[in-house]
């Protein structure tokens, strides 16, 4: 296993704004992810910080030691409308590092202290451990989670997402939150052209997503921006050599498939979650208290 640096720092700011995002305000207790999937969208911004964005990101992970602090010091603020929060859009909030440090946690804990809506986006159960906190909170505001399950191919899952845990065990950690009232679903992405999204791999997944009580399904293709595009092209042409020509080609001049592919793939799903049928029966999903607004984050 390859080591992995933490840096303890101090921030000075815990919420971030965001643009071109179907939220406003991200949150992240951690910078750098030890779980360094192939296809991370965020490598091409650390590319652009001038970052390591290669076979590097992910071996030196920066530790908000103060974030839960600045998070309670923002939410209090007068200013502040309790705008949804989107966890986890830059970083995994349950890499690894958050077993020691409990950040995640800290900051959940604030978020329901001050009934703030939010979102976590993740691909470890480990967020199972603060399945009181989510609970609670639940109580109190609008909040959901996504797990990224892009496959359960398990030579797909080890080649492209080296530090994650096993697909199955986040369709397990997705089946424990919704049977507490927590609303969790399943999000198929990124799916990779001509390796994983084949229509048996696609049934496979809705089908294990239905029957762990999924909330929501939805899918995407795979995003390639600079600093994204060369460390997985290059990987590929090490893993899949059979499959490097053709995304030479795929991806020669965009970052997205165009449209007409895109929908094509999302329009198979769609019609799998038809046949699939509907989610197995679960507990009603807690209510929240009554606020001024009550915001739903859209994610997907």
């Amino acid at each position: 296993m390859e080591r992995v640096e933490y840096r303890e720092e101090r921030c000075k700011a815990a919420l971030n704004r965001v643009k071109g995002m179907p939220f406003e305000w991200s949150l992240n207790p951690y910078m750098g992810c030890a779980h360094r999937c192939t296809f991370c969208y965020v490598r091409a911004f650390e590319q652009r910080a001038d970052r390591p964005s290669g076979g590097e990101y992910g071996r030196s992970i920066r530790v908000k030691i103060n974030v839960a602090e600045v998070l309670r010091g923002e939410l209090a603020r007068r200013s502040w409308k309790k705008d949804p929060v989107a966890i986890g859009a830059a970083t995994d909030p349950y890499q690894p590092a958050e077993g020691r440090y409990k950040l995640t946690r800290a900051c959940l804990e604030a978020l329901c202290d001050a009934r703030n809506p939010f979102h976590i986006i993740t691909r470890s159960p480990m967020i199972v451990r603060d399945l009181d906190v989510l609970v609670e909170a639940a109580s109190r505001a609008e909040l959901s989670v996504t797990f990224s399950v892009p496959t359960l191919d398990e030579e797909v899952w080890r080649k492209t997402e080296p530090g994650t845990p096993p697909p199955r065990q986040r369709l397990r950690a997705v089946r424990t939150l919704v049977d507490a009232g927590v609303k969790a679903g399943v999000g198929m992405a990124p799916l990779l052209p001509g390796i994983s999204d084949h229509p048996d791999q696609l049934r496979a997944v809705v089908e294990a997503a239905r029957e762990a009580g999924a909330t929501g399904i939805w899918a995407n293709v795979l995003y390639l921006k600079p600093g994204t595009r060369e460390h997985f092209l290059a990987e590929l042409a090490r893993v899949w050599p059979e499959h490097a020509e053709r995304y030479e080609q795929l991806y020669a001049q965009r970052a997205y498939l165009p449209a007409a592919q895109t929908a094509q793939v999302k329009k198979l799903v769609s019609r799998l979650k038809s046949e699939v049928g509907p989610q197995r029966e679960r507990p009603r999903l807690l209510r929240p208290d009554p606020e001024p607004e009550q915001l739903t984050l859209a994610l997907g």
